[in-house]
């Protein structure tokens, strides 16, 4: 049985990456990386979890939290609409099937990709990630 304190690893976490461990912080953290999976979550769909469990935060600080931690390099925002951005906990190289309907992101392993050629990038610039958005309906 795991005897540490139930934010332990959390506030690891933040540690690690410098970011102060405020109470708003390790709480959207918990409920971020506390499961075994990888999630990909919505601004909203976490603030409808931080309510349900009785956290007193704004959606504005649900947005920021989520920004500070994918600056931090503990989350990958992915882009699938001008308006529609999910969070994704799994931040190692892979791609996305974005199944519109259900408007659901699914992980696709960078080896299911063959990407046969790059264009070239201007003078003192690198690649520095590639992220493929497969859209089904």
């Amino acid at each position: 049985m795991d005897m540490q304190r139930p934010y332990s690893h959390v506030l690891e976490r933040l540690r690690t990456v410098g970011l102060r461990p405020t109470r708003q912080r390790l709480a959207l953290a918990k409920l971020l990386f506390d499961g075994a999976e990888d999630r990909h979550v919505s601004a909203e769909i976490l603030h409808g979890e931080a309510l349900k469990h009785r956290m007193r935060v704004s959606l504005a600080t649900v947005y920021n939290t989520l920004h500070q931690f994918t600056d931090a390099g503990l989350l990958r925002e992915i882009v699938v609409d001008s308006g529609r951005s999910y969070f994704d906990t799994n931040v190692a190289n892979h791609h996305h099937m974005y199944i519109e309907a259900q408007k659901k992101l699914v992980d696709i392993s960078e080896a299911d990709i063959d990407i046969k050629a790059m264009p070239i990038v201007p003078d003192g610039m690198e690649v520095s990630r590639v992220d493929v958005i497969i859209r089904v309906k």
